[in-house]
């Protein structure tokens, strides 16, 4: 008796096997730890950027439209090929302009005078008038003629007791 369920287990066994097999076979499948999957490794496409139409207004009143990034409708440069000497040479209006657009030239004016300009003329015929940006008076006065002699080279020094 012992033997007939040992044999019936054992069939049972094989017929849960064989009725299990195919789900097992399918699961193995599908498992990521048993099969291996490459996914294809991701390019970010180049976004292009949204596309305004601007207009350009020059400074003599000619206009012309561009398409740009830039959201503003209406765009007025500060300078172009009508105001500037580079582009107009023999325009007489732009000659007489100095290039100052920050200010620095007049800071520097301010601080220092008018003596480094290069057009800076000084009036020959009024001796009245002095340039305040000379100081080589106020630096003859405290050097003696003895230390001018010791400032000089020793080499020109040299030189000149030969030339004796």
């Amino acid at each position: 008796m012992a033997s007939i369920r040992w044999e019936q287990t054992r069939l049972h066994q094989k017929s849960l096997m064989a009725s299990l097999s195919p789900t097992l076979q399918t699961s193995r499948l599908r498992s990521p730890l048993l099969q291996q999957t490459r996914n294809a490794t991701f390019i970010p496409r180049p976004r292009r950027p949204y596309i305004f139409t601007q207009m350009v207004q020059l400074t003599d009143g000619s206009t012309y439209t561009v398409r740009t990034t830039t959201p503003n409708p209406l765009y007025r440069p500060a300078k172009d090929t009508r105001n500037t000497l580079t582009w107009q040479p023999s325009e007489k209006a732009l000659h007489n302009l100095e290039l100052d657009e920050a200010g620095k030239l007049a800071g520097f004016r301010g601080r220092y005078g008018r003596s480094f300009d290069i057009t800076f003329d000084k009036s020959k015929d009024d001796p009245q008038i002095q340039n305040t940006d000379d100081f080589s008076d106020l630096i003859t006065k405290y050097v003696s003629k003895d230390a001018s002699v010791s400032m000089k080279s020793p080499l020109r020094q040299a030189a000149a007791k030969k030339k004796r």
